[in-house]
């Protein structure tokens, strides 16, 4: 088995865990010197993990792109700037993914793009196609489709159980964001 192969890792499901696990990947990874990239879809605001990539800088960058999550929060952001933006990201992270300077690339809340209707599938086919062959790629998000589940090595599917918020217990700093 060749280890220099690279994988296609997908993190889905509705429970909580996807970015921590991808951030996970990435943590590990600066451990044995790997170049490594987190391009955020959606995510437009502080999140602990901007804070602490600096502190792993060069080896890491974190890329936001996105104008929040879609119809959730109260999101009064219109579909259509919601689709330029996750187009914005989208471009972003296809150069760098065919820079080939990366050893491990994040796609954060690429899949809650697509099943939110701002972005096609199609580009993140394209995306997992068109990627060097050692590169590994983690793909996040809810509601991933059986074509990104198909094409995927690896695929975990984060189940909930039960969540604080089902106590009136808001997003926590440090533990969520």
């Amino acid at each position: 088995m060749n280890e220099e192969k690279g994988l296609v890792i997908l993190y889905t499901g509705e429970g909580k865990g996807k970015t921590t696990a991808a951030l996970g990947i990435i943590l590990r990874a600066v451990g044995y010197k790997k170049k490594c990239l987190m391009v955020q879809f959606g995510k437009a605001w502080f999140t602990g993990e901007l804070a602490a990539v600096k502190k792993l800088s060069p080896l890491v960058k974190i890329i936001q792109g996105g104008k929040g999550f879609i119809n959730i929060l109260g999101d009064k952001v219109p579909p259509a700037k919601h689709k330029k933006a996750a187009k914005q990201a989208f471009d972003i992270l296809y150069k760098e993914v065919i820079s080939d300077r990366w050893d491990i690339v994040v796609a954060d809340e690429i899949v809650g793009s697509i099943s939110g209707g701002v972005l096609p599938e199609a580009k993140a086919v394209k995306l997992i196609k068109d990627k060097p062959d050692r590169l590994d790629l983690v793909l996040t998000g809810h509601h991933a489709t059986k074509k990104l589940i198909n094409m995927a090595d690896l695929v975990t599917e984060m189940t909930e159980i039960k969540h604080p918020f089902q106590k009136g217990i808001l997003a926590k700093k440090g533990i969520d964001f």
